[in-house]
């Protein structure tokens, strides 16, 4: 999130190739959004110095292994595989919401290193859990509780290596989504008839964008979908319209039911033609064209299709520091700016936060914490208009 180049000169894995695009990540693997995905994740988990359990497997997994090595599936009537680390908060942030009228589903990204060859993460695991929870749940989740209830189930996501073969990468991603499913009907029925918010980031964000596709586009629980905020991947604005039939993306602040997405990098390192090629590579091959290929971008500071740039005295609040251990650092305000350039939101954070890119000016890892109380109040927003 060792031993891959993950920016600079590199593509990085998530948001590209394979789906999870940071930066310029020069292999050779499968170029579906999913590789692409798993890439992504893999950058998150390397940089986030996920727990190391054991020795690195000998040879390369083979699909097989995804189920034969499985670990158990989580039962969600256990409070227990539902993180409460949400309720984290950066000083100076707003208070949670006691009863908030929305619920929240929010899909933590890669988190799990397992040289010992583990395709997914074992959920038993306290060590790997806690990170989790550390790392992204109280950085990202927590930045929805301000209006909203968060239900943030633990889920067995793919591990990075599985992102090595593409037959196993796709083996261990329908096993996390086999257990995102799952929870999302757990969560359904804990919420009744509750208005509700999709949220992910990296592999989450795969597997909500998933979710978004294939169970609540064009049903019944599209009705209730407040909003979904898929960030860190690469959907492609043609996608609305092919792969989404109903949902659009969000053009306003106080839009209702559509769609935002946005993906952070460096504007003074980023190679901005190399990243668009590799990252809508998968859309082209899927749909046969090139219109609307460009990736979907809905700028965070602004939350407005017509204001795509943003200056830093709109940034309310970042979240400073790398994801790490222990509560979230107090947050900054004014010291980001962002704009929205061909598919890419392009920053200049303030050097004093101490945020570290990948290579090629990927801020992965910094997606939702650059605006983490910009998210806060536009989230608020939504759900008191929500209708």
């Amino acid at each position: 999130m060792a031993g891959v180049a993950l920016r600079g000169r590199t593509h990085p894995p998530q948001r590209f190739r394979h789906g999870i695009g940071d930066g310029k990540l020069r292999t050779r693997g499968a170029r579906n959004r999913g590789a692409w995905l798993m890439w992504k994740a893999l950058a998150a988990a390397l940089l986030m110095k996920a727990p190391v359990m054991a020795q690195e497997a000998p040879r390369l997994p083979v699909a097989g292994d995804v189920q034969a090595k499985a670990p158990l599936a989580p039962d969600y009537a256990d409070a227990a595989n539902w993180s409460m680390a949400w309720q984290t908060l950066p000083e100076g942030a707003t208070p949670a919401a006691k009863h908030g009228k929305v619920a929240v589903f929010f899909l933590h990204p890669t988190t799990f290193r397992s040289p010992d060859g583990a395709l997914n993460q074992d959920l038993r695991d306290a060590a790997s859990n806690q990170w989790t929870d550390e790392s992204s749940i109280a950085r990202q989740a927590s930045a929805f509780s301000g209006c909203c209830t968060v239900y943030a189930p633990r889920y067995r996501a793919a591990s990075y290596n599985s992102f090595a073969v593409p037959e196993v990468q796709q083996a261990a991603f329908a096993l996390a989504y086999s257990d995102v499913e799952r929870a999302f009907d757990a969560f359904l029925a804990k919420i009744g008839d509750a208005p509700f918010i999709i949220a992910g980031h990296s592999q989450g964000a795969f597997h909500a964008a998933t979710l978004l596709e294939k169970r609540i586009d064009g049903t019944a629980q599209q009705k209730r979908l407040v909003a979904a905020y898929i960030i860190g991947i690469n959907l492609s604005e043609g996608e609305f319209g092919r792969r989404f039939k109903s949902v659009k993306p969000c053009a306003t602040p106080s839009q209702t039911g559509c769609v935002l997405q946005w993906n952070a990098y460096l504007a003074d390192q980023v190679d901005g033609t190399a990243v668009q090629s590799y990252a809508t590579a998968a859309y082209v091959k899927k749909f046969g064209t090139e219109e609307g290929r460009q990736m979907l971008c809905i700028n965070p500071l602004t939350f407005d299709a017509g204001r795509p740039e943003g200056d830093a005295s709109l940034a309310q609040g970042t979240v400073p520091g790398d994801p790490g251990k222990g509560a979230p650092k107090a947050l900054v305000a004014h010291a980001v700016s962002a704009r929205c350039e061909k598919g890419l939101l392009l920053v200049k954070p303030e050097k004093a936060l101490g945020l570290e890119p990948l290579r090629g000016g990927v801020m992965h890892y910094h997606d939702v914490g650059l605006f983490w109380a910009n998210i806060r109040a536009n989230v608020a927003l939504r759900a008191k208009v929500f209708k």
